[in-house]
């Protein structure tokens, strides 16, 4: 279990593939996510939330965000009707903000571009819909990185089960052993345990407000650069 940033083996982890997380991996996508989250809740007559209380409920999905906003925004337990009628305006209004003000993070792009060099393939594992990821890779540019693309709706399972991590496995024709899985969250420590693959953490990400350094990673990392001075190609 890593303990403080960037911890550093002896010796590189040797890996033949790499998955990345989107939200709070690869991109802040909060800023749309939020924004999306207070038209919906003003839509239904609910008064907005914080953007930084927003933050904690991302990480499981939109129907789980959509959930916790309308629990903090109403303060009770939401029920079925009201989700029904919640969530298609939340997908609406995702659809319209999706890109708008999400950025990569500091070293993504140089990350990105090292792993290329190392000749190493990429998938992008993320429980975000598909219909939002796709046109979300192609908006901060970084779409042709990634041979696998592995949403929220690709299978019926998502993280924390392995199912997503797997597939992307199978599809590079790669042992999980030497798969590396880089993540912002407990979703993505546990999947990738599950799945028996190395997972590092980045430190920024959202993690549903908690400290990554509490989880069981093989490393914590300040960059998706950084990440790439720990592994060599097998």
């Amino acid at each position: 279990m890593a303990t403080g940033t960037a911890a550093r083996p002896a010796i590189p982890w040797r890996v033949k593939a790499v998955m990345i997380d989107l939200d709070g991996t690869l991109a802040d996508t909060i800023p749309d996510l939020a924004a999306a989250a207070n038209r919906m809740l003003r839509e239904l007559g609910l008064a907005a939330l914080e953007v930084e209380k927003i933050r904690t409920f991302v990480g499981k999905g939109i129907p789980k965000l959509v959930e916790r906003a309308l629990a903090d925004a109403t303060g009770r337990n939401v029920s079925a009707d009201l989700m029904a009628k919640a969530l298609p305006v939340y997908e609406r209004c995702y659809a319209e903000d999706n890109g708008k003000q999400s950025v990569v993070y500091p070293g993504v792009g140089e990350g990105l571009r090292t792993l290329r060099e190392m000749q190493l393939p990429l998938a992008c594992v993320t429980n975000k819909s598909g219909r939002f990821t796709t046109p979300l890779l192609a908006q901060l540019g970084i779409s042709g990185f990634f041979q696998q693309v592995i949403a929220g709706d690709t299978l019926p399972q998502k993280k924390p089960d392995p199912a997503q991590l797997l597939h992307a496995c199978r599809g590079f024709s790669v042992a999980p052993r030497e798969m590396l899985m880089i993540g912002d969250s407990l979703n993505d420590a546990q999947a990738a345990r599950a799945a028996g693959c190395p997972v590092f953490c980045v430190t920024y990400g959202y993690n549903e407000g908690q400290d990554v350094r509490e989880l069981d990673v093989d490393a914590i990392v300040p960059s998706l650069i950084e990440a790439t001075r720990l592994i060599q190609k097998a």
